[in-house]
Order: C-alpha cells, then sequence, then structure tokens
C-alpha cells in the first residue's frame, strides 16, 4: 500500500466544491451531549484550510450505528452545533428523508464557496455500509474534490470512503488526503518503513487472536516487543505455568509456544492478581511461576514495570496498542500509568511515540498523558489493521504523488 498520496496541499482548491470524509463518530450522553469533542477538533485543520480557499465544504460522516435506517437518536445535529462553535461560523446540516436519507439533494443547493454543510448521517443508509456504487454515484455529484480525512474508518471500503473516491477519480478530478489523515500516515508508515532504533512495539488487550497478525507483522521489524494485558496469561498457560482464573485464549496456545522461541518477545516477569474481577478485590503480587488456581491475573507487576520501562526509555521508536491491565478499575491500572509515563519520557528523550488507538488512547487521554506523546491515533481498527500491514481501502482508493 502506497502511502505517498496527494493531499489538499498538493491541489487547487479555490471556490471548489470540497466533499470531505470525517470521523465524527464522537461518545455523547443520551440525550445527545457530546462527552469527548476530539474527533471534531482533529479535523479543523483540514476544515480551516479549505475554508481559507474558499472552497464549499460538503462533510459527510457516520455516528453509532442506525443499521441503514432514520434515527433522531443517532443524528448528527449536536455535531453541527459543536462545530460550528468551534470554526466560529454556522454549520448547515441537511435534512434526511426517506427518500434521500443523506441530504445530498439539499446540500447541491446550500453548498456555497466559503460555508459547510454537513449531510446527515451516513449510515442512515444501508447503501453506505453495502458500498453501493448508486450512493457512491450521488455522493460523488457533491465533489469538485474529494477529500479523505477519517482515518479511523479507512480500514472500511464503505460508499463514503472507498466507493466514491473511486467514482470521483474516474471523472478525472482529485481524490485527496486531509491534514489528519496525512498525519497518521506520516506517524504510523514512518514508524513501520523507516523507523529510528532501538524500535520498541508494546502490546497488550485481552485476546491474542485479535493481535495475532500484529505481532506476526511486527515481530520482523522490531527490536523488542513487549507482550502484557490479558494476552500475557495465555503465553504463561503456552510456557507450561499455572494462571489461575486468569484470561485464557485456549485457541491460540501453539501461536504463542512459537513466538515464545523468539528472543525479541519480552512477556511479564510478574503480575498482580485477585481473587475476584472488582476494584476493591485484595491485590497480590506474584511471580509468573506464583498465580494462584483460585486467583486471575489483572495487571502487570512492579518487576515487569521496571524491566519494560527501562527498555521503553532507551527506545527511539514506541508504538503502543492495547493496556497492560484493567485500566478501568484504579487499583488494576498501575501498569497501564506506569507505560504511559515511561513513553513520555521516552518523548521528551527525543523519540517517536505513537499510541495505536482504542483502549491505550483512552487509556493516555483519560490518565492525562495525552500531550507528551508524539501521536495518539484517532483510528483503533484502522491503526491495528495498519499495524498488520493490510492496505485500507479508504488510503488506496486516493491519489498517489
Amino acid at each position: 500500500m502506497s502511502l505517498n498520496k496527494k493531499t489538499i496541499n498538493d491541489i487547487d482548491l479555490a471556490g471548489k466544491r470540497v466533499l470531505v470524509r470525517v470521523d465524527f463518530n464522537v461518545p455523547q450522553e443520551d440525550g445527545g451531549a457530546i462527552t469527548d469533542d476530539k474527533r471534531i477538533t482533529a479535523a479543523l485543520p483540514t476544515i480551516r484550510h479549505l475554508l481559507s480557499q474558499n472552497a464549499a465544504v460538503i462533510l459527510m460522516s457516520h455516528l453509532g450505528r442506525p443499521k441503514g435506517k432514520i434515527d433522531p437518536k443517532f443524528t448528527l445535529a449536536p455535531i453541527a452545533t459543536r462545530l460550528g462553535e468551534l470554526v466560529g461560523k454556522p454549520v448547515v446540516l441537511t435534512a434526511a428523508t426517506p427518500g434521500d436519507p443523506l441530504g445530498i439533494e439539499e446540500a447541491k443547493t446550500k453548498a456555497a464557496p466559503g460555508t459547510i454543510v454537513l449531510l446527515e448521517n451516513t449510515r442512515y443508509s444501508e447503501a453506505e455500509e453495502a458500498n453501493s456504487p448508486e450512493l457512491s454515484s450521488q455522493l460523488a455529484t457533491l465533489a469538485d474534490v474529494y477529500v479523505n480525512d477519517a482515518f479511523g474508518a479507512a480500514h472500511r471500503a464503505h460508499a463514503s470512503t472507498e466507493g466514491v473516491a473511486q467514482i470521483v477519480k474516474q471523472a478525472g478530478k482529485p481524490a485527496v488526503a486531509g491534514l489528519l489523515m496525512q498525519k497518521e500516515m506520516d506517524f504510523l508508515g514512518g514508524a513501520l518503513d523507516d523507523p529510528k532504533r532501538p524500535f520498541v512495539a508494546i502490546l497488550g488487550g485481552a485476546k491474542v487472536k485479535d493481535k495475532i497478525p500484529v505481532i506476526e507483522s511486527l515481530l520482523p521489524k522490531v527490536d523488542t516487543l513487549l507482550v502484557g494485558g490479558g494476552m500475557a496469561y495465555t503465553f504463561y498457560k503456552a510456557a507450561g505455568k499455572e494462571i489461575g482464573k486468569s484470561l485464557l485464549d485456549a485457541d491460540s496456545i501453539e501461536f504463542c509456544k512459537e513466538m515464545l522461541c523468539d528472543d525479541k518477545l519480552m512477556v511479564p516477569v510478574d503480575c498482580v492478581v485477585a481473587p475476584d474481577f472488582d476494584n476493591d478485590a485484595p491485590r497480590t503480587t506474584v511471580t509468573v511461576n506464583g498465580i494462584p488456581a483460585d486467583q486471575e491475573g489483572l495487571d502487570i507487576g512492579p518487576g515487569t514495570i521496571a524491566e519494560f520501562s527501562e527498555i521503553i526509555k532507551k527506545a527511539k521508536t514506541v508504538v503502543w496498542n492495547g493496556p497492560m491491565g484493567v485500566f478501568e478499575m484504579p487499583n488494576f491500572a498501575v501498569g497501564t500509568r506506569a507505560i504511559a509515563e515511561a513513553m513520555a519520557q521516552a518523548t521528551e528523550a527525543g523519540a517517536t511515540t505513537i499510541v495505536g488507538g482504542g483502549d491505550s488512547a483512552a487509556a493516555v487521554e483519560q490518565m492525562g498523558y495525552a500531550d507528551r506523546m508524539s501521536h495518539i491515533s484517532t483510528g483503533g481498527g484502522a491503526s491495528l489493521e495498519f499495524l498488520e500491514g493490510k492496505p485500507l481501502p479508504g488510503v488506496v482508493a486516493l491519489d498517489d504523488k
């Protein structure tokens, strides 16, 4: 997959109608109030650049899972309001109708140079996830230029990410990356293709099988691969150790046995166990050989923290995907916080540190370390597939430089 894609900096945008796929799939309270607007603020550099060129900006995004039906619970109205506050100008939200659930026809009449129009939820149409040529063609009628700035949706071949880009290109018009998409490709692509060394990857989370392709892709490239989180206990089991009630991915034991033969892969030397999956359960630190049969591992231990932190602090490139323990429970967030601190110190020592979306990004944000990382990916599933070496349809479809 070529990452050398044209961006909005490479083309003339003056006065053009620019259709932009953004990722405004933000968390909300039941009443629709946005609880975290980082995905909206992440798109602002692209939106502001387009407005500075007097482009007519037409934005589109999915939100939640309305399952191909118009559902007021998933309207983008709160997002239009918040975006308007951030850019300091009104944002026109199109109305969803049964025959035109995204409001494409309305957008044609409302889009004018220097204005922002936001289409209703792309998933109000079942044709979106089906990557329907008909919906892709309808969207393409809005575009003199197509821009994909939604890295978080780039691993999906949907009408608004891949289908419309192909049709726009067939019409001889540009399909290019936005500034956020370019940033994601620069950081993640740079880490994988030309990392400064030592290059360290940290993988956590629950199931080994979810990370098998990532492990297989990263092991040949890294100098050290640190494994923590719930995954670690399947590696212990593969080494013949007692894991008690800890998380086990039985289908991956043979894979773990093979991986343990690679001296680049390191598993925790100790862990924090408890009799119950409960923040207030009594905690005990044990070595990997001392997990009681009636307890479960919920965090990495102090010996592992010291060992992993030392490796991370000496690294020049670090990629992290997946927490080290049950960070949602404060008493079992110690390991995840310590890894975030070690990465922050590595950043300050000149390393490139990348947090690959999902739970690890949520943990870093929650713990207040976000500003001390080089880059936090906006795409959980997309960053994982990128680390696996899979082509991302929404990136592949864009024009090469």
